[in-house]
């Protein structure tokens, strides 16, 4: 029997859900769901920007700090203007540029150069 993987949602770590919400607001995400077993535990929290979702996880057994996701979009450009930075081509092709969440997770936020 074939295996289908549908979807591949990084998680990543966080020490406050409600200040890494703002800052991924930023970024056009918006939660979706928001799970604890009780009001003192840890928050897991689903976000989504037009289909694309990440996990935030205040677990700390979930995920490491500092780990890297890449971002597509469209509008590199745009997007890196609204964070005040600059994107930059590379030498592999993408328009890029990077930022950190408050907890230290690095964003590579790009597009190929052929959709710019």
């Amino acid at each position: 029997m074939p295996e289908t993987i549908e979807a591949a949602v990084p998680i990543l770590c966080v020490t406050d859900s409600a200040r890494a919400l703002a800052w991924y607001a930023r970024l056009g995400f918006r939660a979706t769901w928001q799970h604890r077993f009780s009001p003192e535990l840890p928050a897991f929290t689903e976000i989504d920007r037009a289909g694309v979702r990440l996990f935030l996880s205040e677990h700390e057994e979930d995920a490491r700090p500092d780990t890297l996701t890449h971002l597509q979009v469209r509008e590199v450009e745009a997007l890196a203007a609204e964070l005040n930075t600059a994107s930059e081509l590379t030498e592999w092709g993408t328009l890029q540029f990077e930022v950190r969440d408050p907890d230290g997770n690095r964003l590579r936020i790009g597009t190929p150069v052929d959709e710019v």
